[in-house]
């Protein structure tokens, strides 16, 4: 799949595709819906199918405390589009100036121009453009001027509920990781880089691997029983998500105790998934209050993960 990272790598040879716009945070079953879509009319046009992103997301610019959490980051949404046999992503950077493009010159001059869009796919409550006036509408009446076809995304519906990240959110907060993996379509999970952390486990029995959240606001927060994958070998641990209070720890941060591992992960990927919510992350009065509570984690999160295998 290709990667086009800002409008500069678009060229000549990239006008023409089917076209959908979104978050797609989480890229949960719902989306698949809609890439599906996409994917139906990119073989009908014979074009490419293609999706576009904002990254940050608009809501993490304009209130970045208030922003819902995020279940994927850029790199992890860009594996999943290639799974589903997406053939572009354009992924441009949003900030307040790009906010500011009119409605009119954000269809003109990207979707037709640029892109030369010949098929679109958006929600109905889309919005886009200076002062969110560009609407769903609006690009109907564009399509019908320009030559290009709108439709809205279809609701993938499930017991009657309609899947959304939101309610992904709302499962993991409630560590309902089972009806989040459900919606989802897999298991909850984290994937990134382990980078060099205070090495403060190590020196009471828990050396752990840490991977920074890298987003405004964390999908989960506190400790966790948890598996990882790291080259097709799959490992049980005890992680915490958090900002670690104890030791007066500044940046969010996953620190993942590995059981039975010993080696050097540095720079390695690791994909973390979520099993279940032991607790809430807290400050404890000592390093030792800390190093006690920690084994009662770990027992914990051996004997739940040794209970639910399968």
């Amino acid at each position: 799949m290709e990667l086009l990272r800002n409008l500069s790598s678009v060229t000549a040879r990239h006008h023409g595709c089917v076209l959908t716009i979104g978050n797609f945070d989480g890229v949960h079953r719902g989306h698949e819906a809609v890439l599906k879509q996409v994917l139906t009319q990119s073989a009908a046009l014979n074009l490419p199918a293609a999706v576009m992103v904002f990254e940050p997301q608009p809501a993490e610019v304009f209130n970045p405390e208030a922003a819902p959490a995020r279940l994927t980051r850029w790199r992890e949404k860009y594996n999943l589009f290639k799974a589903a046999n997406i053939q572009r992503m354009l992924c441009l950077r949003f900030s307040p100036a790009f906010a500011e493009i009119q409605a009119e010159t954000f269809i003109e001059a990207l979707l037709v121009k640029k892109l030369g869009v010949k098929y679109l796919v958006v929600g109905d409550d889309f919005r886009f453009g200076q002062g969110r006036k560009g609407t769903f509408s609006m690009l109907q009446q564009a399509g019908e001027k320009f030559g290009f076809q709108v439709t809205d995304t279809a609701s993938c519906r499930q017991e009657g509920e309609r899947i959304s990240s939101t309610l992904i959110r709302q499962a993991i907060h409630k560590n309902d990781f089972e009806r989040a993996e459900h919606l989802l379509g897999r298991p909850y999970s984290i994937i990134g880089k382990v980078v060099h952390g205070d090495k403060k486990g190590r020196t009471i029995g828990f050396p752990t691997v840490n991977i920074l959240l890298r987003r405004c606001v964390s999908p989960v927060k506190g400790v966790y029983a948890v598996q990882v994958k790291y080259k097709n070998h799959i490992f049980d641990g005890v992680a915490n998500a958090g900002t670690r209070p104890t030791v007066k720890g500044a940046r969010q941060q996953l620190e993942v105790h590995l059981f039975n591992f010993s080696g050097d992960l540095y720079g390695q990927e690791l994909d973390v998934t979520f099993k279940h919510k032991i607790r809430d992350e807290h400050k404890f009065e000592t390093f030792q209050a800390l190093k006690q509570q920690i084994e009662l984690d770990a027992a914990f999160a051996i004997e739940w993960l040794h209970a639910n295998k399968g």
